[in-house]
């Protein structure tokens, strides 16, 4: 006889877990833009001011170094990391780390559209890191902190040298905000807003060292740069980057919620609140997966999962054994079912990752939420393998 699920008697007050935009902070709305400056200039005083905010405020929350710029970008994350690759790289040799998504597409950058000539890759399959061990400390070295698509992050840094004399170029998005991450040991580090505070797209955020200011100021890249992708000008930094003068014109709105996200960080206690409710939800999906049947994460290494993007594959006997078509159908089927309840949005895979399941788990998600979730993928799992057996 086929096994029969209980369908779950409650829905998680937030169903929302998708890995970017990210789920709102709990008691979130429109009315939290109330405050925003729409109809009125970027540039203008208090336009200004606002962006300098989300500036300051992200030092505080974050523990920035004082002596690190800290600069609004066009392009989300991907426009802040391009920008620090394009008008930094080729001063001397790089070192490249990929083990996801995001990864390899700063891997395809670098080699294929910058064309450098010295450079190697270091590449680990999804669920695992490369070898940290074979970076040179004397080359450039890019890679992210948290493999967004792969639930793989990086331990630590104590991989990295203090006496290196390259840069570290840091793709930080899905890490900032919910991991310790260590900043005298990073040169570039870029992130979203709409990551783990929730916050809209837009505009994304780099953080530049001495050292990479230096080179700023000091290396002119061999390669034609578009305005938005220029940091300095000549010998010298382009100041209003980092002072609330963006590139090009934001989102007041976006702005405003990039705040509303910095200050709810703040009453709940700053980076050690938002990191406590972060591991809190990893927690309780770990205690869960350890009594599944046929739930496993993606990362092999306990000490390298996410506890922001989590992801999961599935582990069961028999469902392993299907083609990728079926396995596919699966997948697809669970997930419209957990959705078509209002249980949880956006919890497929990324599409170039391995088939399976990722949960969002940052800090602006409730554990509650989380293990009602859980109960209804259970729910689903079983559901969904009776219906493909009958």
């Amino acid at each position: 006889m086929k096994e029969q699920a209980t369908r779950p008697a409650n829905l998680p007050i937030n169903p929302h877990f998708s890995s970017g935009p990210c789920a709102k902070r709990p008691g979130w709305s429109l009315s939290s833009l109330s405050d925003a400056l729409v109809g009125r200039s970027h540039r203008s005083k208090g336009g200004k001011a606002k962006l300098q905010e989300v500036i300051e405020l992200s030092r505080e929350v974050l523990g920035i170094p004082s002596d690190y710029r800290i600069g609004i970008v066009p392009g989300s994350d991907t426009g802040a990391i391009e920008m620090a690759l394009w008008s930094m790289l080729g001063a001397r040799g790089v070192d490249v780390l990929a083990w996801e998504s995001f990864g390899k597409e700063w891997v395809t950058d670098i080699t294929k559209q910058l064309k450098l000539d010295d450079v190697k890759v270091y590449e680990a399959p999804y669920g695992k890191l490369p070898d940290l061990a074979q970076v040179d400390p004397a080359r450039d070295i890019v890679f992210t902190w948290n493999g967004t698509t792969s639930g793989v992050r990086i331990p630590n840094g104590d991989w990295i040298s203090e006496t290196r004399e390259g840069l570290t170029f840091c793709d930080a998005t899905s890490a900032v905000f919910a991991m310790d991450v260590p900043w005298k040991l990073l040169d570039v580090t870029t992130w979203s807003w709409q990551k783990v505070l929730g916050g809209e797209g837009a505009h994304g955020m780099i953080v530049l060292s001495p050292r990479a200011v230096e080179r700023l100021t000091s290396y002119k890249a061999p390669r034609p740069l578009p305005k938005i992708f220029r940091l300095a000008k000549g010998t010298e930094l382009i100041e209003g980057i980092f002072s609330g003068e963006t590139i090009n014109t934001p989102s007041m709105l976006a702005v405003e919620d990039a705040l509303d996200g910095l200050r709810w960080a703040k009453s709940i206690g700053g980076l050690s609140g938002l990191i406590a409710r972060s591991q809190e939800n990893l927690k309780a999906i770990s205690e869960w997966q350890a009594t599944s049947d046929w739930a496993d994460f993606l990362a092999t290494d306990p000490a390298t999962r996410s506890s922001t993007s989590i992801c999961l594959v599935i582990k069961d006997a028999e469902v392993v054994q299907w083609d990728s078509k079926k396995q596919a159908s699966f997948v697809k089927s669970m997930t419209g079912l957990v959705e078509d309840a209002g249980a949880g949005f956006d919890i497929a895979s990324y599409r170039d990752a391995p088939l399976g399941l990722r949960i969002w788990g940052g800090a602006t998600v409730e554990t509650k939420d989380i293990q009602c979730l859980l109960e209804w993928l259970d729910y689903a799992f079983t559901t969904t393998k009776s219906k493909l057996q009958a």
